[in-house]
């Protein structure tokens, strides 16, 4: 299946996860792109809340 979590902030992606065709499953934070290990639907979303709550924390 595929997947793409975004979280937008003034119209930019600052955080992103995805399984874009050909890459794979990575993760995109602030401009820089990583791989991203998926184990399953409801770690995806935990990893991405996660993330998005220490950016908000930090910015």
């Amino acid at each position: 299946f595929k997947y793409r979590l975004v979280y937008v902030v003034n119209g930019t992606r600052v955080i992103g996860y995805d399984n874009e065709r050909g890459k794979g499953d990575h993760r995109h934070v602030t401009g820089e792109e990583n791989e991203y290990t998926f184990t399953s639907v409801d770690q995806l979303i935990e990893d991405f809340i996660a993330e998005v709550e220490q950016w908000k924390c930090e910015h």
